[in-house]
């Protein structure tokens, strides 16, 4: 009897392990299919190299490699098949998305579930009700006068009380510095006032703050790498599984959730009621704690990266034209010499607005270096693009900025140029048609937070350059021809930063400016 029992029980454990194996064995075999079924393949010249990385034998950016194949292209527009990507330099196609058929170019679920670990449900990964909702109350606080003051306030403070005085540190002993990471610091610190109401130093957080950095780093590396690969279903086993870098992301993002469940708390802690931060107005409106993590980060992706990279790109060009850095300084000397402002003191937003060839170099490094190099939207039904390209419901459809800026027939043949004088008529500042220049976007998804962004950049700059000499070492700057290689992530780095050695600028007089 005993032995009929210990056959019957071998026998049920066998079955188990068939019937496992089988499962297994049938679900392997069933997400194989799905994943040959789901990549589109293709044996042309461009899929080929992209799927091969070939290109990378003449390119060091992605970006540089699709500038190339988009110039090659009669109507600026060409199709990466095996990503299901039609991506186009075409202003008349940009309009075309942006505004004419805005509705038939949505973000789309798929961008969404790419960014949506990272951004969650934040304005720049939504759709529908979800985005009017967000951009209607951004825009409210926004477009006020007391909102735009209280930022100039606080990015002159900033300025003032820190950067200013760590620069002039660094000058005193002949170091050499990161400038793209001094940038994202400066840039955080003042989002974080500007957004949340908060200082750095009011945060109780379990690591050092370059920690997150790094974080928030790596999760928009990764996140980015996602919307890279020739199969969808890759990244999402990986991620069901929690393997490689899918594992690294999720590693990441739980500690980028620390920062800002921190940064949540210590707002409802201090109260939101009387404040004029934009989370606090959220707050008035929302107390979900999910939706008021993926507003957090949304404002950290917009306040911290792009400032940066549109600072850390200027300096690089500036390092490279001593004529263009001589004509800024001559602008700041002329607006700035009745006035009483001192070099270590701020200069004055009224002043700055005054100062159209700052203005004008500004939107020419945006121009060649535009903070978000890409934007993809998907097509809800079948279209066609007015240079006549026909897209397919689902496709996913691209605009380039970085390319963009590139074209000759749309800049000239200095396109690749760095001329601030293009953007000047009789000396006075002349904005481009967005659609030509959609570093903001345009339409009606057009950037918010635009002025505010180029407020805090000028100001920066006016400050830096009328007090000091900026000298970048990087091995990048002696190389005029060839681009800065970028770190892959939803916004545009340096992949080795941006080193460079600061000393005090003499003022015409001889004396020190600081």
């Amino acid at each position: 009897m005993d032995s009929m029992e210990s056959m019957i029980s071998s026998l049920q454990t066998y079955m188990s392990l068939a019937f496992f194996l089988f499962t297994g064995v049938f679900l392997i075999f069933a997400l194989a299919l799905k994943i040959l079924r789901s990549s589109p393949w293709c044996s042309c010249d461009v899929c080929r190299a992209y799927a091969s990385s070939s290109w990378t034998a003449e390119f060091d950016n992605l970006c540089d490699w699709y500038t190339h194949l988009l110039r090659l292209s009669p109507t600026r527009t060409i199709h990466i098949h095996i990503l299901g990507n039609t991506i186009t330099a075409n202003p008349d196609n940009v309009e075309h998305m942006l505004k004419t058929r805005f509705d038939n170019f949505p973000k789309g679920k798929h961008f969404s579930t790419i960014l949506g670990d990272l951004l969650g449900h934040g304005i720049f990964n939504v759709d529908g009700d979800s985005w009017l909702f967000q951009r209607k109350m951004a825009s409210l606080e926004l477009g006020s006068n007391s909102v735009r003051s209280y930022a100039a306030r606080i990015v002159a403070d900033e300025v003032h009380d820190r950067l200013l005085p760590f620069l002039s540190s660094v000058a005193g002993t002949g170091g050499v510095i990161d400038l793209q990471d001094v940038f994202r610091r400066f840039a955080f610190d003042s989002i974080s006032k500007i957004s949340f109401g908060l200082d750095r130093g009011c945060l109780e957080l379990p690591v050092p703050m370059t920690e997150f950095a790094a974080a928030f780093d790596l999760a928009s590396k990764l996140s980015a790498q996602r919307a890279t690969a020739t199969c969808a279903s890759t990244w999402k086993v990986k991620r069901l599984f929690n393997w490689g870098s899918e594992k690294e992301l999720q590693r990441a993002i739980r500690l980028v959730n620390v920062l800002a469940e921190e940064v949540i708390r210590q707002r409802r802690k201090l109260g939101f009621t009387e404040n004029h931060d934009l989370l606090s107005r959220f707050m008035g409106s929302v107390n979900e704690g999910k939706y008021l993590r993926d507003i957090v980060i949304s404002f950290l992706l917009a306040g911290r990266d792009t400032v940066a990279s549109g600072l850390t790109s200027f300096f690089l060009e500036l390092s490279k034209n001593t004529r263009v850095q001589r004509a800024i300084q001559d602008e700041i000397n002329r607006v700035v010499r009745n006035s009483s402002c001192e070099f270590d003191q701020v200069v004055s937003h009224e002043h700055i607005k005054e100062m159209h060839y700052v203005h004008a170099a500004l939107y020419e490094t945006l121009r060649l270096y535009p903070p978000v190099q890409l934007d993809s939207k998907f097509c809800l039904e079948d279209d066609v693009l007015p240079d006549g390209t026909f897209v397919s419901k689902g496709t996913r459809v691209t605009y380039h900025p970085y390319a963009m800026g590139r074209m000759e027939d749309a800049w000239g043949p200095d396109c690749e140029v760095f001329r601030p004088e293009r953007w000047l008529c009789n000396g006075v500042f002349k904005p481009e048609n967005p659609f030509k220049f959609p570093v903001f976007q345009a339409g009606l998804r057009v950037c918010l937070g635009k002025e505010m962004a180029i407020m805090q950049m000028k100001t920066v700059i006016v400050s830096i350059v009328r007090a000091f000499d900026i000298n970048v070492i990087n091995e990048t700057s002696s190389s005029r021809s060839r681009p800065p290689k970028f770190a892959p992530g939803l916004t545009a780095s340096f992949a080795s930063g941006l080193m460079a050695r600061v000393s005090r600028r003499t003022s015409n007089d001889g004396t020190c400016s600081c």
